[in-house]
């Protein structure tokens, strides 16, 4: 699945798809796709990682407690 990094705007394919949906995992692999040589595997915060369109990812994805509601 590609998604982009927020701060640098770059397409990234993320290689471990378990801990993009874990809300549990703060980080995930991702590989940049940059240039024509395939980058190494990195781990970064999903925080920094929406859709290619803009839109964040899911609260369900990022937030383990999201069914609870904040008073």
């Amino acid at each position: 699945m590609f998604l982009k990094e927020t701060r640098t705007g770059d397409l990234v394919d993320v290689v471990d798809m378990g801990a993009l949906i874990n809300p549990f995992a703060q980080q995930v692999s991702v590989q940049y796709q940059s240039g024509e040589d395939l980058a190494e595997p990195v781990s970064i915060d999903k925080q920094n990682l929406a859709f290619p369109s803009g839109e964040e990812l899911p609260e369900c994805w990022i937030n383990g407690y999201y069914r609870f509601k904040q008073k």
